[in-house]
């Protein structure tokens, strides 16, 4: 009997040996500030159950059975945003046909967005002769829900296609037309039939289902009812003829529209560094804070957890004159070629995890560091390059961590 009791004893206690070392085997669940591809907080059982569907489409791979091409640049929506964050060169979308703010010229070849893969018996296409055009590698999509509410009104307030107030900063919305497909917000300001946009690396889309449906068909050649026909070749004699039965359901869409919208906001980490306090400050005394707004609102939303809500983006939502250097004689809706649109810079630190180990910035990632990136800012942001290479050394160190931290 005593043996068997030491017996039990000895198995028990293996067991908990092996739990216990099995345990410390596991790998260490990531922090939530390194996570961009979570839920909102405060979602219902229902959205939840919407999103986790939106999400399960996101990172489907198609094929030619599900609706992939002919014509394509990927076949997933995470290839282009991994981990939900920006995109690497390898999955690069080349954009052309426009280049001045009286539309695209070259809709007929194929435009605005060259399609350089295809499937058996397709030719890709090729960048037609003449035709300007710009190469835009993905953006993060962590938040975008919360941009999107942000209200017409407040994008106006930050305007100021004049400069009134003297700082060198100008800059202004692109105004676009919208597809018939896209419904626009109640409170939506037009002006001469045209809408306040605010997504893309040039701001021409109006929301995130314009985004969405776009993307899966010019990105993927996925048909939808919204956008019924597939990307041609204008070379191959395809023909832009609108499909009878779409790839994806309406359905299936929407999820992803809403799966979008309720990505939490990327998390800044290391706040109460006192160098990345210091970095803050600094940032602000730059002027980069002119542009890079840290805090907006959201306005109303049926979604409760998105609904005027505060929030800290770092971006206007405008477009502003970046100088000679980024001007590549390519444009969309009513920016010049020269102006882009600000870009977000939270998740800024975690770029380089979706980027092969580093950074790829700027709208074609030609910038490697995030020191080159600011150096090539010219235009409006002129004063602030030559503040930041003013800085001391240290300056620059708590400046490059604070953004680092975002």
């Amino acid at each position: 009997m005593e043996n068997k009791f030491l017996l039990f004893l000895f198995s028990s206690s293996s067991l908990f040996v092996v739990f216990e070392a099995c345990t410390k085997l596991e790998p260490k669940a990531p922090e939530a500030d390194s996570i961009l591809d979570a839920p909102l907080d405060g979602l219902t059982y229902s959205q939840n159950r919407l999103f986790n569907a939106g999400d399960e489409e996101f990172d489907e791979v198609y094929i030619t059975e599900t609706g992939l091409g002919p014509l394509f640049v990927s076949n997933s929506c995470v290839s282009c945003h991994s981990g939900d964050n920006r995109g690497h060169l390898f999955t690069i979308l080349t954009r052309f046909g426009q280049n001045d703010t009286n539309g695209n010229k070259f809709m007929s070849f194929g435009a605005p967005q060259i399609q350089n893969r295809a499937l058996p018996g397709h030719a890709p296409e090729q960048l037609p002769d003449t035709a300007t055009s710009s190469k835009f590698t993905a953006p993060i999509v962590a938040g975008v829900g919360f941009l999107e509410l942000v209200s017409d009104a407040d994008i106006l307030s930050m305007a100021d296609p004049n400069d009134a107030n003297g700082d060198g900063v100008s800059g202004v919305p692109n105004w676009n037309k919208i597809p018939d497909f896209v419904v626009p917000s109640p409170n939506a300001t037009t002006q001469n039939g045209k809408y306040i946009c605010r997504f893309g690396r040039k701001a021409s889309t109006y929301n995130l289902h314009q985004q969405t449906v776009t993307a899966f068909n010019q990105d993927m050649g996925i048909t939808t009812t919204y956008m019924s026909q597939n990307p041609f070749n204008y070379k191959e004699g395809l023909a832009p003829v609108a499909t009878a039965d779409p790839d994806i359901t309406d359905q299936s869409v929407n999820a992803v529209v809403f799966y979008l919208k309720t990505l939490r906001t990327p998390l800044q980490r290391n706040q109460s560094d006192a160098e990345v306090i210091n970095g803050k400050t600094i940032f602000i005394q730059t002027g980069c804070e002119n542009c890079h707004k840290q805090t907006l609102q959201t306005g109303y939303s049926p979604v409760e957890a998105l609904s005027n809500k505060t929030f800290h983006p770092f971006t206007d939502l405008l477009l502003h004159d970046m100088g000679p250097a980024l001007d590549d004689h390519y444009t969309e809706g009513s920016a010049q070629t020269f102006e882009w649109r600000t870009t977000p810079l939270w998740g800024l630190g975690l770029a380089p995890s979706s980027q092969g180990g580093q950074y790829f910035l700027m709208h074609d990632g030609r910038a490697h560091s995030i020191e080159e990136a600011i150096a090539l800012h010219g235009g409006e942001a002129a004063a602030s390059v030559t503040k930041f290479n003013n800085l001391s050394q240290g300056e620059r160190a708590a400046l490059i961590k604070f953004l680092k931290s975002l």
